[in-house]
């Protein structure tokens, strides 16, 4: 984990003794059922995903959260943005974190354009804040040719650069950026890199 050398202000985030435990359906070994027959046994697993973390974030820093593939980061990223329980420990945050990914759950089978209104709804705007940010948010993406068209017609990395572009058009007071330069191509994601940089600049943390 690595932060900045900002002067340090108020606490706006406090992370303490955070534990994060899956309970998941596994395949066990093969056994052999009353009738002779070989069948597997599903059983209940625990994977602890992330493991006793504390930290404390304050005013104006920007930290990074560095790991392995599997390591956790982005479960711990999202129980402190409150999109996953915390098994243990607790999470304090000053206002509420806004989550920055590729990940957001869009609907295949609406237009571009109708899943900007969902999305923005989702992360907070009113409906006329969406509707006045709309033709911003289609200009950034690059996507106006496309953007009548279901969302179950576009490519990957089309349907990534709309969520980038749905999510980085709102100003937000804690910011957690999880996988969000995974957007489309080389071109786009030099926008995307230059977008954060100034969205960094213009959060609290």
């Amino acid at each position: 984990m690595a932060a900045t050398d900002a002067a340090k202000g108020k606490p706006v985030v406090v992370v303490d003794d955070v534990h994060v435990i899956y309970k998941v359906f596994g395949t066990g070994k093969k056994a052999r059922g009353a009738q002779g027959q070989l069948a597997k046994k599903t059983r209940m697993r625990e994977v602890h995903a992330v493991k006793g973390v504390s930290f404390v974030v304050y005013e104006g820093e920007t930290v990074g959260i560095v790991g392995s593939n599997g390591s956790g980061k982005s479960s711990l990223m999202r129980a402190i943005a409150g999109l996953f329980p915390v098994t243990k420990g607790a999470v304090y945050t000053f206002a509420k974190p806004t989550m920055l990914g590729v990940g957001a759950a869009l609907l295949p089978n609406l237009s571009g354009e109708k899943n900007i209104m969902l999305g923005g709804l989702a992360i907070g705007y009113g409906k006329k804040e969406i509707t006045a940010a709309t033709e911003s948010i289609i200009n950034f993406s690059g996507l106006k040719d496309f953007i009548d068209l279901p969302m179950r017609t576009y490519s990957q990395g089309m349907s990534a650069r709309l969520r980038f572009s749905i999510a980085a058009s709102k100003k937000h007071d804690i910011l957690i950026i999880d996988e969000a330069l995974a957007v489309g191509d080389r071109q786009f994601r030099m926008k995307a890199e230059e977008k954060i940089r100034q969205m960094r600049q213009e959060a609290g943390t």
